[in-house]
């Protein structure tokens, strides 16, 4: 096998509405903070439960607009993108590594796992302006006209 394979997948929550930055070239880039958890019983029989927080970076515009209008903390999500580490300096000009997860145009995905219903990401008081609202489960596939 002569390919390579870099894909991550994750469910889980956001800490925080999205951030929008906007790059040196004009480029707007959203931000997500995604809260994953999982839970067990130790040797005790004693409940532990560990956070794991990942940085999701939208490079895809049309993307990050959707997810800048309608995200908000607390929504579910699922995201796929590619795994990057990106080294930089900090203030005392000493190097650090982010390991982030990008979405790019043609190869991220995200969804909305949240319904309207349940008080989810998406709900009636949703931030567009034009009253589109996505449908419930984030299909936004059978919103295309073509």
């Amino acid at each position: 096998m002569s390919g390579y394979l870099n894909r991550v997948q994750l469910i889980g929550n956001m800490g925080r509405d999205p951030e929008v930055r906007t790059t040196q070239g004009g480029k707007r880039v959203v931000t997500l903070n995604i809260a994953t958890s999982e839970s067990w019983k130790d040797h005790n029989g004693d409940r532990v439960e560990r956070t794991e927080w990942h940085k999701v970076v939208i490079w895809n515009e049309a993307l990050g607009e959707i997810a800048e209008k309608y995200l908000i903390k607390g929504a579910k999500v699922f995201v796929e993108g590619k795994l990057t580490t990106r080294k930089w300096q900090d203030n005392e000009g000493n190097d650090r590594y982010s390991t982030e997860i990008h979405l790019t145009p043609y190869t991220g995905t995200l969804t909305f796992l949240d319904s309207r219903r349940n008080g989810g990401g998406i709900d009636e008081t949703s931030r567009r302006d034009d009253g589109w609202t996505p449908p419930s489960g984030g299909d936004l596939a059978s919103e295309i006209p073509f």
